[in-house]
């Protein structure tokens, strides 16, 4: 579905605010999983293995990541919707694949104790979780395949609706496995994979009318350019050329989770780093949920001849303001103790560790708003490899930053981490300005 009316700010607001309200609510989802861990028996083991399982699980799910993206502006008409269904199905099953693997012992244990240095009780618990994540990926794959055709319809409301089941899912089955004792690694694994796999199959249910009408009426002829949908264009090879920049960018976006768990498990402090760094990036995740809910935004909305360009810039450039502003609201006055030890159930010397962190990233929210508007722009015109060479540049600061800071200036890991993630998001926003402002020159808004 195509915008071609002049939008106003409520406009925008009414179809943002629902995938806001979705991002928002899975954001909660990290900071409900670390309390609930934190509160059963050795909370640093458990918070470690369920961090660095998570981040595994990240890196497998980064092939799908951007469904949302490729649904959002592919998905037309029947050939399309069906070339991008069966493009789907082959990505889940590879994910799906790349995860057994890993989970093979040798395999495992070569990668995470040898090569990562993680004590070994820590190495089993996240084995055991990693393996309860299986059904994580393929689910994450189907959900935002068919939000994609949602969103591009103008059913956001239904997004946020298969979130409120996902959540309540979580709240659900994280209190009944709680009150079992079980490790609480596994309780986060096992939580998180149930509740995906249900929104997936409420995205399903809620999707299916829409594409019943999308193939009743067959195939449609579309003049505009490349990345808008067009049943004539859309084949493997284009599928191919289109996603494979969205699916590296993510997997180097998400890669940077292991690379970061190697380096903390060699910098000072190891492991209390290792359990600190989730509840830090569960709550900065709350705030950079707003940008990440605003590139498909963007995408649906910019209209057939860009004319709602400024105006959805503008209200990123206020989006970007006021997260920022609540973030350091939070991290430089004491609801920064009441979150951490209140809330996420840290104990005070695991929460005086989170502190510094979380004023370094203060920025990183109002860097992801601008990183999404980048990226959406560079979507809709089809040039989506800059966004993975962006993508790469940002993990190689990351990853260069993490060795100069943990191995020669022996830094706690987790405010080394912090510094990293700020120097490489900065890097790839700097990348991609002259590149947006270039696309937007071509569309003389």
């Amino acid at each position: 579905m195509k915008f071609t009316e002049n939008l106003t700010y409520r406009k925008v607001f009414l179809f943002w605010s629902p995938l806001a309200l979705t991002w928002l609510m899975m954001a909660a989802e990290q900071p409900f999983l670390v309390a609930i861990i934190a509160r059963l028996g050795e909370e640093s083991y458990n918070l470690a293995a369920f961090g660095i399982a998570y981040s595994f699980a990240l890196i497998i799910e980064a092939p799908v990541i951007m469904l949302m993206s490729a649904s959002t502006a592919l998905v037309a008409d029947r050939h399309s919707y069906r070339k991008l269904k069966r493009f789907t199905d082959i990505l889940n099953i590879s994910v799906l694949a790349a995860q057994l693997i890993l989970l093979i012992p040798p395999v495992f244990g070569f990668i995470v104790e040898d090569l990562m240095g993680i004590p070994p009780n820590v190495a089993h618990l996240t084995w055991v979780a990693l393996l309860l994540l299986v059904p994580w990926a393929p689910a994450i794959g189907y959900r935002r395949f068919y939000q994609g055709i949602l969103i591009r319809n103008n059913l956001t409301r239904r997004v946020t609706y298969g979130t409120v089941i996902r959540v309540s899912v979580i709240g659900a089955t994280g209190y009944l496995l709680y009150r079992t004792g079980i490790p609480g690694a596994y309780v986060g694994a096992a939580t998180l994979s149930t509740a995906v796999a249900a929104e997936a199959v409420a995205s399903w249910l809620m999707v299916r009318r829409t594409v019943r009408a999308i193939i009743t009426n067959g195939d449609i002829d579309l003049s505009g350019s490349q990345g808008e949908g067009n049943g004539e264009k859309i084949g493997y090879r284009f599928l191919a050329r289109f996603y494979t920049p969205l699916a590296l960018t993510s997997l180097l976006s998400l890669g940077v989770h292991p690379f970061i768990t190697f380096f903390l498990g060699r910098s000072q402090m190891p492991v209390e780093s290792l359990a600190v760094l989730p509840a830090v990036n569960s709550l900065v995740f709350i705030f950079r949920s707003m940008g990440l809910s605003f590139q498909e935004v963007l995408i649906a909305l910019v209209g057939d001849r860009k004319q709602n360009y400024r105006m959805l810039r503008r209200f990123a450039l206020v989006m970007g303001v006021v997260v920022t502003v609540v973030h350091a609201a939070i991290a430089f006055t004491p609801l920064a103790a009441i979150w951490f030890e209140g809330v996420s159930g840290l104990s005070p010397h695991l929460a005086d560790l989170a502190y510094t962190p979380l004023k370094i990233l203060i920025f990183l929210p109002a860097l992801s708003v601008l990183l999404s508007f980048q990226r959406s722009t560079l979507v809709i015109s089809g040039k989506t490899r800059a966004i993975s060479v962006a993508t790469g540049l940002e993990l190689i600061i990351i990853i260069a930053v993490l060795l100069m800071l943990t191995i020669y200036f022996s830094m706690i890991g987790a405010t080394a981490a912090a510094i990293a993630y700020m120097a490489g998001r900065a890097a790839s926003n700097i990348y991609l300005t002259p590149k947006q402002r270039s696309i937007v020159r071509r569309w003389r808004v």
